[in-house]
């Protein structure tokens, strides 16, 4: 239905006081009105999504009078995508199917690009996986056939994210690592942010868990300078469950709720249902079974409402975990059967992996043995999907040849300034020849100027020699020497599987209260005395330092050059990490000072060990074997080195260690494990298993 031209003026005369009332009020033609609304709409729908619908719906008025007829197609597109991010899917598939019918009959190449690349985020969330790819898919030729850099790089990166949810995570980084090169190269900050973000979730799922939260929050500045609140939300999200991973929970609850207050303030329920499903883990986490609940009814709420089967499942499964902490294991039943359906209508494996571990559990807990033997191989085979080790080494292999690439380039636009400023200093020197009068004095100025030159290139090349063996001091500061060999000679490092390697992890106790007691500046001091020291007990027994994690250190023996001594070498490191830190205990408390505390476990297995980065390069290691250690340092005991069954197999023969052994203990994510104190004989100790 038309809206008659009195009507219209009606509807200004609102806010014929606003610059924008103002503006509609004194423009000449409707097609001047209606790019005004729609340039309105943009700038409000990150703030006020309701307004900006308002604002769309008058614009669509005006679409029969402005004499363009793509004016009709190109409004309908954004009540669409208005629609989309208010949650109304249904809505807004019937505007975007409106307005690509319109588009393509008018043949816009433009228009139809986009308006395919909004449906396929749609199909996406709906499930209709094949559907989605195929939308991008179309949407990138007619970018491509456009030359729209920006556009491709967007259908590039949205097809990673496709790719990602299906367990392709070589093809998802490869989608990634691509569209980063082009908002670069455009300088798309907005592009950047959005590539970035979704490499960190990259980072997260390796258990990088720095590299995650140091993109997560360059991603979150990018967005709040541009006043995107949307993405913003989304951030908050990301950078709450990175901080889940690793334990601080309280953090964690600060982010999701952050985040739930931004998708709240743009009206954005889908955005909400993901933050609720995240407080509602949290809760759970947290012991508050009732709580965790209550935050995934709201969530799966809101979440069906948007037509969003991925996050429905999400939530159906939390809801799930809920109901079996509060007994109700029929409930709890139903709702993880429920989440497996979807889950695998939507053949994604991370959401199968978590449901069948659900029912795995409450099977058994009915001593339904076939049924629950069934969830577990479904659960295996599923978890195996997601951390398969191919892919992982693959996606080390992406990010590395990026950050390598743009290195070179860096390397050689120097060498190219270096050497103009060579030729133009060269010339200079030949334009102070003087062939005058006296060829006396002409030929000592030759002279003079060929010693000049001499001395320059002399010089030159000292100093292009001591910035390459600065240069060279930094890699091997941050690589091991093999790999940054690797590296210098073939141009690249390729990841390995090394089959024995022996892990160490360390975490101080009473970091959160040290933090309270110390100015910043005096807490890094203490961790920055106690990671020198820890550093320096690492060289000296061949121990490579892999990273440090806020308080947390992580070291290895035995890579990148396998030996035999490794688990006998990361044993004696512990023991001197943990006298260090004993000793330093016992100054602070003679002194009246706050002292750390150290928990620390060491397990041995196989590893994959590579470089990864986007801007920085870093040598870390991947596995089972790394989260098995990270278990033993938590289920340790302050001052005590907690090592696992694998490690003490390979030490329990040298005669001046001892053991005591602690049965077995339950360790998070990996049910009950053998585990032994190690201690050296020349101690005095009298120390009881816990489970005795």
């Amino acid at each position: 239905m038309l809206a008659c031209a009195s009507c219209v003026c009606f509807a200004q005369s609102d806010d014929a006081t606003t610059p924008l009332g103002r503006a509609l009020a004194t423009a000449s033609h409707d097609s001047v009105r209606f790019d005004l609304l729609l340039s309105a709409a943009g700038e409000r729908l990150g703030a006020d999504p309701d307004s900006a619908m308002v604002l769309c719906e008058r614009a669509r008025s005006l679409a029969p009078t402005t004499g363009r007829p793509s004016d009709f197609g190109e409004v309908e597109g954004w009540l669409g995508y208005v629609a989309e991010q208010r949650g109304r899917i249904d809505e807004a598939l019937e505007h975007y199917a409106r307005s690509l019918a319109e588009i393509e009959r008018l043949h816009d190449r433009k228009g139809a690009s986009v308006v395919l690349n909004n449906l396929a985020a749609i199909y996406k969330d709906q499930g209709r996986l094949e559907e989605s790819l195929a939308a991008h898919q179309r949407s990138l030729v007619l970018r491509k056939e456009l030359c729209d850099t920006s556009g491709i790089a967007t259908s590039i990166n949205n097809i990673g994210l496709l790719y990602y949810d299906q367990g392709r995570i070589p093809e998802a980084m490869e989608n990634y690592a691509e569209a980063l090169r082009l908002y670069e190269r455009m300088g798309d900050q907005e592009g950047i942010a959005t590539a970035l973000h979704n490499i960190a979730g990259v980072y997260r799922d390796q258990g990088d868990h720095a590299e995650a939260l140091a993109h997560l929050q360059r991603v979150l500045e990018v967005h709040a300078t541009n006043g995107n609140v949307y993405s913003m939300a989304s951030a908050e999200d990301n950078i709450g469950g990175v901080f889940e991973d690793l334990g601080r929970t309280h953090e964690a609850l600060t982010h999701y709720e952050k985040a739930l207050v931004l998708h709240d303030s743009v009206s954005d329920p889908r955005g909400m249902g993901y933050s609720l499903r995240n407080i509602s883990s949290l809760r759970l986490r947290n012991g508050d079974a009732q709580g965790a609940l209550d935050a995934a009814e709201r969530s799966l709420s809101m979440l069906d409402a948007a037509g969003d089967k991925r996050g429905s499942a999400s939530a159906l499964w939390a809801m799930g975990e809920a109901l079996e902490q509060l007994g109700r294991t029929e409930e709890a039943m139903q709702h993880g059967k429920a989440s497996l359906t979807k889950a695998r209508e939507l053949g994604y494996p991370a959401l199968i992996r978590d449901a069948a571990k659900l029912l795995g559990r409450l099977h058994r807990s009915r001593k339904q043995w076939p049924q629950a033997l069934m969830m577990q191989d479904l659960y295996f085979q599923m978890r195996d999907s997601v951390r398969n080790e191919e892919a992982r080494r693959s996606s080390v292999r992406q990010q590395y040849r990026y950050a390598y690439e743009r290195k070179e380039a860096d390397l050689k636009a120097e060498q190219i300034r270096r050497d103009g400023l060579a030729r133009e200093s060269l010339q200079k020197e030949r334009n102070k020849r003087n062939v005058g009068v006296f060829v006396g004095f002409g030929l000592w100025l030759v002279a003079a100027g060929l010693w000049s030159r001499l001395r320059y290139m002399r010089n030159s090349r000292a100093a292009i020699q001591q910035e390459k063996n600065i240069s060279e001091g930094l890699l091997l500061n941050i690589l091991p020497e093999e790999v940054a060999g690797e590296l210098k000679a073939k141009g690249e490092a390729d990841a390995k599987q090394i089959e024995q390697v022996t892990v160490l992890f360390t975490d101080f106790k009473g970091f959160t209260e040290m933090s309270e007691k110390l100015t910043p500046k005096e807490l890094v001091a203490d961790i920055h005395e106690c990671f020198s020291a820890f550093d320096h007990i690492m060289a000296k027994h061949g121990i490579e330092k892999i990273k440090t994690i806020g308080d947390a250190y992580m070291a290895a023996g035995g890579l990148p050059t396998p030996n035999n001594t490794h688990a006998l070498d990361v044993v004696k490191a512990a023991l001197e990490i943990r006298d260090f830190i004993a000793e330093g205990k016992a100054r602070k408390v003679a002194a009246g000072l706050p002292y750390f505390e150290i928990r620390i476990g060491i397990h041995t297995g196989p590893v994959v060990a590579g470089i990864v980065g986007v801007k920085k390069f870093a040598y870390d290691i991947w596995g089972d074997t790394v989260n098995t250690a990270s278990r033993m340092e938590s289920s340790g005991e302050v001052g005590q080195v907690n090592i696992s069954e694998a490690t003490y197999a390979l030490v329990k023969d040298e005669p001046w260690l001892s053991f005591t052994p602690r049965g077995k203990v339950q360790a998070k994510g990996k049910g009950e494990m053998e585990m032994y104190f190690a201690s050296s004989n020349s101690e005095l100790h009298d120390l009881e298993s816990p489970l005795a």
